[in-house]
């Protein structure tokens, strides 16, 4: 057969048409072998970012794998963290503090269980269900001791929580007490009046914008409000006495919402005596090796919430409601 880039008879136009389709068919096969090359790298850096993840959590969970195994064999104290602010939305809820309690009563080999409390304080209602919770257990598993060891802080609803232990202890310098309830809020009456800012709002009930910071307030909704704080306050002190008992040296000021040194809240009653978490594990429990029983959250939570922790927080106090604590 005659090769037709070879005829010297072939027209012109055949022959730039047989030039062009070459041209063409080199330059499709470039960009798919271009392509095929970028898929590959896509394919390669993807497959390495999994490993990095996969490193990352293996990382992340070791200690924990490997404290379980160690679990299994020796007698431990279970860890417990009640850390930050107590609230359904927080570390620090009920939910996963209670989670985590009943975990640790579960395992054949946990001696003691330990509540590292480092807490401001938070929700009376997530603090009670963590109260209620320790109380039940020390009936049902009365020979399973229960402490609160308070690093910086033990406050309020935290306090709420620790006195349900079997016994508190505190560092010299530690905060302990503020037995007491608050309701914070704003009002920015004046100030609109000074800008000329009218308030129009409208209600179907007489208290449904109570306690409205655009609004005068009202001394029957103040009261009304001050009533259901002093309530929350007496189950507090209740809880506390029940908790406490005879241990506590009280004084005019005991609930008046007033914090302590771990030194001053000893002497009180508030506290028991001084250690930290090792401390109390070997010497106090009996059995010196910790195994960390706090609820894990997802690690892509935790990596989140490193990468976004100042803005989040500072966006989350912004529109945060006036709460009870």
């Amino acid at each position: 057969m005659e090769n037709q880039h070879d005829n010297p008879n072939k027209p012109e136009a055949s022959r730039e048409s047989g030039w062009e389709r070459a041209v063409i068919e080199k330059l499709a096969l470039a960009s798919i072998t271009e392509q095929t090359r970028a898929r590959r790298w896509s394919v390669f850096f993807k497959s390495l970012m999994f490993l990095y993840l996969i490193a990352l959590f293996g990382v992340a969970m070791y200690p924990s794998i490997k404290e379980g195994i160690e679990a299994d064999t020796k007698n431990h104290t279970a860890f417990i963290d009640v850390v930050g602010m107590i609230a359904e939305d927080k570390d620090a809820n009920a939910a996963d503090i209670i989670e985590s309690l009943r975990n640790a009563v579960k395992d054949k080999n946990t001696k003691g269980i330990i509540l590292h409390s480092n807490s401001p304080g938070g929700s009376p209602v997530q603090a009670a269900y963590v109260y209620e919770e320790i109380r039940n257990i020390k009936k049902e598993h009365p020979d399973l001791p229960v402490y609160a060891v308070v690093s910086d802080i033990c406050a309020s609803g935290c306090y709420y929580i620790a006195s349900a232990s079997d016994k508190i202890f505190v560092n010299q310098s530690s905060l302990i007490g503020s037995i007491g309830v608050l309701m914070d809020g704003f009002g920015f009456v004046v100030t609109m009046q000074k800008l000329g800012i009218e308030r129009r709002l409208l209600t179907a009930g007489a208290h449904k914008a109570m306690l409205d910071p655009f609004s005068p307030p009202k001394e029957d909704e103040t009261e009304y409000m001050q009533g259901l704080l002093d309530q929350v306050h007496q189950q507090f002190i209740g809880a506390v006495k029940a908790g406490r008992g005879d241990r506590l040296k009280e004084t005019p000021e005991m609930f008046s919402g007033l914090v302590w040194t771990g030194e001053a809240g000893v002497k009180l009653g508030v506290a028991d005596g001084f250690g930290n978490d090792d401390y109390v594990a070997k010497n106090i429990i009996g059995a010196e090796k910790l195994v960390d029983f706090t609820k894990q959250g997802r690690l892509i939570d935790k990596i989140a919430g490193k990468l976004g922790a100042t803005f989040g927080q500072a966006i989350a106090n912004a529109i945060q409601w006036p709460a009870l604590r």
